[in-house]
């Protein structure tokens, strides 16, 4: 499948340039500014152009930026993200099957870690359990990148859950909304799904190849289809107001690349008891589907692997590292 190339550097300098300058600038100046002909700056002006940027141009005073467009778009991500390696290089997509299988195409042809797949929306979207993840066009985010850890694969699920505390650090920094984590990869807020998040690796003798982490999250959603039954929520359904979806996205990478940097350096215990602050699982009782196997019991613990401790009624302590969870009711008090 043939991807877009990656950002360009003269693309994004000369926007940078732009968004600093209040008055126009000739060509000439934007010319020697970025180190571009004449024709190489008309020529990403007229991209910038349709890419939903407007610019206003003016024979003899030259060129200004009026306003960028509400997308996700490589040039937006970049300007002033606070990170060192999960910055790119962006593939943005109007519309793509999946961010997740575009990030795996790219980790099976040797794309750097930090790599970016970013889509407007997506035609088949999904979650865990191969459940789809409905992306309506600009209202969310919908986003994978990829990692290349020098782990096992039994680590998969640790990132995961370092993965939802990046989100619930995102969303307190960015719009002061702090969302709740059911287990093991679920954003909740006011008792509804705000998010998700889907990791998958590609292996090799025993040790990860590649990994893509993939988070949805509804943003500016006023309504669900109705197969969601109601259990799906949004920032603007709870909020009342739109929210900068572009500020959450930046935000969510600056704290995800902290944790992920975090988890290489010190392993998981710092991460997983942060987890335990926001978990909704833990200390409820709760039913496990995995297949035709169910199994019920008291959330316990989250184990230093990231698999969830459950208690029967018959005392007998279960490990579950997958499947599907119910919330059944309250039980004892969390972390007991």
């Amino acid at each position: 499948m043939a991807l877009l190339p990656g950002p360009d550097a003269g693309l994004q300098e000369l926007l940078n340039f732009l968004r600093e300058e209040d008055n126009f600038v000739s060509g000439e100046i934007l010319a020697a500014r970025v180190g571009l002909s004449r024709a190489g700056v008309w020529k990403r002006l007229h991209r910038l152009k349709s890419l939903g940027y407007i610019i206003e141009g003016e024979p003899r005073r030259g060129y200004r930026l009026l306003s960028v467009p509400d997308k996700l778009l490589p040039e937006e991500i970049l300007y002033r993200l606070g990170t060192k390696t999960l910055r790119g290089p962006v593939y943005h997509f109007e519309s793509a099957d999946s961010t997740n299988d575009r990030a795996k195409i790219l980790g099976t042809q040797g794309a750097a870690e930090g790599t970016l797949v970013v889509a407007e929306t997506q035609t088949a979207g999904r979650g865990r359990l191969g459940r789809t993840w409905s992306s309506p066009p600009g209202l969310g985010i919908y986003v994978s990148v990829l990692l290349r850890p020098v782990l096992p694969p039994s680590e998969l699920p640790q990132i995961t859950l370092s993965t939802a505390v990046a989100v619930v650090r995102a969303l307190k920094r960015a719009v002061g909304v702090t969302p709740s984590i059911k287990w093991p990869n679920d954003l909740i807020l006011n008792g509804k799904k705000l998010g998700g998040i889907l990791t998958e690796m590609e292996t090799e003798s025993d040790q990860i190849r590649y990994l893509v982490v993939g988070m949805g999250l509804n943003i500016n959603n006023a309504d669900f289809p109705s197969e969601l039954g109601g259990r799906a929520t949004s920032l603007f359904y709870e909020e009342g107001r739109r929210f900068s979806r572009l500020a959450i996205l930046q935000a969510w990478l600056e704290e995800f690349e902290i944790l992920y940097q975090q988890f290489l350096a010190r392993g998981f215990p710092e991460i997983l008891e942060e987890w335990q602050q926001h978990s909704v699982t833990l200390g409820r009782y709760v039913t496990v589907r995995q297949g035709p196997r169910q199994v019920e019991g008291l959330a316990r613990k989250v184990a230093p692997d990231g698999a969830l401790l459950l208690e029967t009624a018959r005392g007998e302590v279960v490990r579950v590292t997958s499947g599907e969870i119910t919330l059944e009711s309250a039980g004892l008090p969390k972390n007991t």
